[in-house]
């Protein structure tokens, strides 16, 4: 459990990330890559089409080079590849990497050499050596615009969805509110937020408060940074709605949804893709707002729907199994997307 404590200046600080944040997805992204060849179903598409993409282009080093550096297995990876700058973007990110200060390189790479076997350039970085560096920050860009950037806007749909959902809480029930939202991946009892993780940690923001970074490629588990000393970030996994399959793919897969389900239903399921209310529903798809809100409450009983009071409505999102099921990319044991449990070793910032 990581419990992370709250001022009121921690209170007053606390802020969503205004898109996706580029340097994480690249990290993450990698995570999702590594982890096995067939890896999690919710990724499988975008899977496939990155590897294509990395070997097509002769990037799989360059793609190693990032992962050595952030392994995918649980552990510490340095707190320098995570720049605050990357909430302004690829480039003001790599801009700050390069600057990072020699000494703390050395602290950062000997502590991650203490758990993971690094090779000599890997120690090259962390004496200064300045080539190095740049060629880290060029492996960000290459395996950003091959991996990730395809699909940006896809990216950035599923974050967006989320962040929806939670600045309609912060708007409607304030910033408590808003950390009570996370359940049950995270709970919050003032002053206090209690974050499901793989280490037992406390964390205390002493005033700086936090950026909340919801992210398309982290799974099951919340990642903060490793240095309490740093301005604070959480990123932390979103629902996936079906945004990868091809057109067709996905025509073809809501005629046959249509047919186990009904088309309505099926229409309802494909609305909650992008969070909605129960009349929001109602205009999107023409239909009265009671046979909205029974739809719903149908899909929700088979663990597809997930509804929310916020305020004075009810916000319907797709549940990770509902994603998997628009996207085609069921697992072979359903519960695993349907509780969030990876089999991917969840990364860990100490």
């Amino acid at each position: 459990m990581l419990r992370i404590h709250f001022t009121a200046a921690d209170l007053a600080r606390v802020h969503l990330a205004r898109e996706p944040d580029p340097v994480w997805e690249t990290l993450l992204s990698l995570h999702q890559l590594s982890a096995s060849r067939r890896g999690l179903p919710v990724y499988g598409h975008w899977r496939r089409a990155a590897r294509a993409g990395l070997s097509a282009k002769g990037l799989a080093g360059t793609a190693r080079m990032l992962s050595v550096l952030a392994p995918a297995t649980a552990g510490y990876w340095p707190d320098f590849l995570t720049p605050d700058a990357s909430a302004d973007g690829l480039e003001s990110a790599m801009g700050e990497l390069r600057a990072t200060p020699r000494s703390r390189l050395r602290r950062e790479l000997n502590r991650l050499a203490g758990t993971h076997r690094l090779p000599r350039w890997a120690h090259d970085l962390g004496a200064g050596d300045r080539t190095a560096m740049a060629e880290v920050a060029t492996a960000f860009r290459l395996v950003h615009r091959t991996i990730v950037a395809p699909d940006w806007t896809g990216t950035a749909r599923t974050t967006e969805a989320d962040r929806a959902l939670r600045t309609r809480t912060l708007c409607d029930h304030g910033v408590h509110g808003l950390l009570d939202s996370f359940r049950p991946l995270m709970v919050w009892r003032p002053p206090v937020l209690h974050v499901r993780y793989p280490e037992d940690r406390d964390l205390h923001l002493g005033g700086c408060g936090v950026r909340l970074i919801p992210s398309h490629f982290c799974w099951n588990t919340p990642i903060a940074l490793a240095d309490p000393t740093l301005p604070q970030v959480l990123a932390y996994p979103v629902a996936h709605p079906a945004t990868w399959a091809p057109q067709a793919t996905r025509d073809k897969r809501a005629e046959a949804l249509a047919t186990v389900i009904g088309r309505t239903r099926s229409r309802v399921l494909t609305c909650l893709e992008s969070t909605a209310t129960t009349g929001e529903i109602a205009r999107r798809l023409g239909i009265s707002a009671p046979s909205a809100s029974e739809h719903v409450a149908a899909l929700r009983e088979i663990d597809l729907a997930h509804s929310r009071r916020v305020g004075a409505h009810v916000v319907h999102t797709l549940t990770p199994l509902g994603a998997a099921l628009l996207s085609g990319d069921l697992p072979e044991q359903p519960s695993v997307v349907a509780s969030g449990l990876s089999p991917v070793p969840a990364a860990v910032r100490r």
